[in-house]
């Protein structure tokens, strides 16, 4: 449980870094889409940490389009 908690983490360290420079709907799909996907990603593989990471990356790209669309509906 462990390793998830570190890859979770390090994907959502990430993911801020990289949603500061989008809009509030943006970052905030980015780090939901992250969380999530990380969970996903864990318990898809057994607690994997390349599942995990590759689910936060996953999750952080949808999340990120899904808040970039929510942002152009609601200019």
């Amino acid at each position: 449980m462990s390793k998830f908690f570190i890859s979770a983490i390090l994907a959502l360290a990430g993911t801020i870094g990289l949603g500061a420079c989008g809009t509030r709907g943006e970052t905030i799909g980015t780090i939901g889409g992250a969380v999530g996907g990380a969970a996903v990603g864990s318990a898809v593989t057994g607690g994997s940490t390349l599942g995990t990471i590759g689910g936060a990356a996953a999750g952080g790209y949808i999340g990120h389009e899904l808040g970039e669309e929510y942002e152009r509906r609601n200019r």
